[in-house]
């Protein structure tokens, strides 16, 4: 069966834009990015933002925005038995409309990857159809927050998302 994600949470102001592969099971089922409890993306952002991970989820959104963060998936739609990023079926994969992103959010400077998945995704998939103004958007590939990503702990994990930062302060 094939999942669809979620629409991109960002607005006009967003400096950044992180990106995941799909949401797993826990996150289409609660229709939360990011809702497994072992997940560390919030608790990172609380670490990084003082955004408190027990906030309702519309207010754990609103305050990315506020302080220029968008969220999304590289995919739209795809097949993927279970939650593994490494069991996406490549050949169903249908990409985000990321030139529509892009063309309403001038602020991004930067494309941040939560994992490598979304990193190879997004560079197979969808590189190769921007214009090129938006291929030379600069790119980094992050430490996937996912418990799944369990050979690099909290700590690690932390110092290098610490690396959405400097974007985020330059005007």
């Amino acid at each position: 069966m094939k999942e669809t994600g979620f629409a991109c949470c960002a607005d006009h102001s967003a400096r950044i834009l992180i990106l995941g592969s799909m949401p797993g099971r826990a996150s289409l089922a609660a229709h939360e990015y990011y809702a497994h409890p072992a997940n560390a993306f919030w608790p990172i952002m609380e670490q990084l933002f003082g955004i408190a991970r027990t906030l309702p989820y519309a207010l754990r959104l609103q305050q990315l925005k506020q302080r220029h963060i968008a969220l999304w998936d590289v995919a739209h739609q795809c097949i993927r038995p279970g939650s593994m990023d490494q069991h996406i079926r490549m050949d169903s994969v249908v990409a985000n409309d990321f030139a529509t992103l892009f063309a309403s959010h001038h602020a991004i400077r930067a494309v941040f990857f939560n994992g490598r998945k979304a990193e190879e995704m997004y560079r197979r998939m969808v590189l190769p159809g921007l214009p090129a103004d938006w291929q030379e958007l600069p790119r980094h590939t992050l430490p996937s927050t996912s418990p799944a990503h369990a050979r690099m702990n909290f700590t690690g994990k932390l110092q290098a998302w610490r690396k959405i930062l400097p974007p985020l302060e330059m005007n």
